[in-house]
Order: structure tokens, then C-alpha cells, then sequence
């Protein structure tokens, strides 16, 4: 496990300290799933091994490839909640119905595909539960290990996470990760429209223009190539920056 503080928690004490977060913030695990059928069981395996959600939150986006069919299982599991979207609306509409729904104060996103891993867990909360921040960035390029591919992919993201910087005057180095943990508080007042892959440009710009306390942490990272799943197309880029640059003036 990546980062200082997993390294410090170790055997008994480690599992006492973890699950002391716990008792202070109920942590709610959003993940919005689209044609996952391959990795489903798996990330939410991994995610009730960690042992620190209260619950998981799927929302299936309307997937037609068989998830939804293991989802019926999933969700008799203890702690698992499924909400199924009709029809396939996005990872942001999915996102949107997740945080509507979850009854935690501590809200974070968790993709289905593996990419992410929920070992990861203690490393983003820290920061949250020393009070050093209401929003915790797990960001790919602060060094942690990570799986060597997608160059363009990586090069796009760095764009973006620079225009932010530059339009929002801040020093974030991953603006576009799908990790991010954040207080219920946050977004209580916060309206979100997005409904694609825009959700990270928009909810990044509104809580930069709030001055709402970011803090970016390592995360390990494992991307699947475009053989293997589903990655953000040139248009996404492009809906990307023009989210960032309309949030920079309207709400």
C-alpha cells in the first residue's frame, strides 16, 4: 500500500486506528458502473476487504453486457445499496444520483474498473480526518507506482490540469482523477449538471472558485488501455476544457 500513513498502520494497531476513522466519519463508497461485468465482483471485493465503507453505493448506468445481473447478488450483500438508471446517461448523471443517495459524511468515488485501488483508502482519508482539508485529490502524478501507458492520455490530463490551474490560480497536478473524497458538507449547497465525463472539470472548478480546501495525496494506479475498457475520447477533452472555462464566470 502506497503512501506514509498505511505505512504506519501495521497489524493490530493498524486495524484499530483504521476503523477509529470510521467511528468519527461514516464513509460512503459512490461507484458509477457501466458495462462492468468483468471487474464488478472483484472492486467491490476489494472495496468490503479495506473494511472502512459503511456502504457502497452502486449506481449502474444502464448497462447492457450481463452487470446487472451480477448486481442482483451484489446487492443483498451487507452494507451494498444498487440503484439502476433506466437508460445509459453518463458517468457524471451516475455520480450525481450517488451523492443524492448516499447517507455518509464522507462521500468518495470509486470506479469499477480496477484502475483505482481501494488499499488506498487510509492515504485519502488522513487529510480528512486531521482536518487539513474538506476535499482529498488522489492524484496519479505525484510519484506513487503506476502502470507505464497511454502517453496521449497522460499528456491531455496534464493539459487540463494546467488550464486549471492557470484560470483558477491554484497548483493542483491532477485535476481529472476519479479519486476524490470529499465532506458531505461540500456539496450540500452545490448544484452539479454534469452528465458525462465533464463532472471532474465542473466539480473542480466550483470548489476552486469556493476556495474550498483541496489536499492531493499519491495514489498507486493501474490504467486499463483502450483494448481494455473505456478512456475519455478527444470530444470528452474538449467538453473538458470548455466545462473549466464557462465555470471560471457562472456557477
Amino acid at each position: 500500500m502506497a503512501g506514509d500513513f498505511a505505512g504506519e498502520l501495521g497489524g493490530e494497531m493498524g486495524h484499530t486506528a483504521l476503523h477509529a476513522i470510521i467511528r468519527r466519519m461514516k464513509l460512503s463508497v459512490i461507484m458509477p458502473v457501466y458495462n462492468e461485468k468483468d471487474t464488478i465482483q472483484e472492486i467491490v471485493h476489494r472495496v468490503m476487504e479495506v473494511g472502512l465503507a459503511s456502504e457502497i453505493l452502486i449506481v449502474d448506468d444502464g448497462s447492457k453486457d450481463g452487470t446487472r445481473d451480477l448486481l442482483k447478488a451484489i446487492g443483498e450483500l451487507p452494507g451494498v445499496r444498487v440503484i439502476l438508471h433506466e437508460k445509459n446517461q453518463g458517468k457524471g448523471a451516475a455520480v450525481r444520483t450517488g451523492i443524492q443517495a448516499a447517507t455518509g459524511d464522507i462521500l468518495l468515488i470509486q470506479d469499477a474498473d480496477l484502475e483505482y485501488d481501494p488499499r488506498e483508502y487510509p492515504n485519502l482519508l488522513k487529510p480528512l480526518e486531521e482536518n487539513l482539508a474538506d476535499v482529498v485529490y488522489g492524484s496519479r502524478f505525484l510519484g506513487a507506482a503506476r502502470r507505464p501507458i497511454l502517453f496521449w492520455n497522460m499528456v491531455a490530463n496534464k493539459i487540463l490540469t494546467f488550464i486549471t490551474n492557470i484560470l483558477y490560480n491554484n497548483i493542483l497536478t491532477d485535476m481529472e482523477t476519479g479519486y476524490k473524497v470529499f465532506r458531505r458538507s461540500v456539496v450540500q449547497d452545490m448544484t452539479i449538471h454534469a452528465k458525462r465525463f465533464d463532472f471532474e472539470p465542473e466539480f473542480t472548478a466550483k470548489l476552486l472558485k469556493r476556495k474550498v480546501r483541496i489536499y492531493e495525496v499519491p495514489i498507486v494506479f493501474n490504467p486499463r488501455d483502450y483494448t481494455e475498457g473505456k478512456k475519455i475520447g478527444v470530444w470528452d477533452g474538449v467538453e473538458a476544457l470548455w466545462t473549466l472555462i464557462k465555470y471560471r464566470f457562472v456557477d
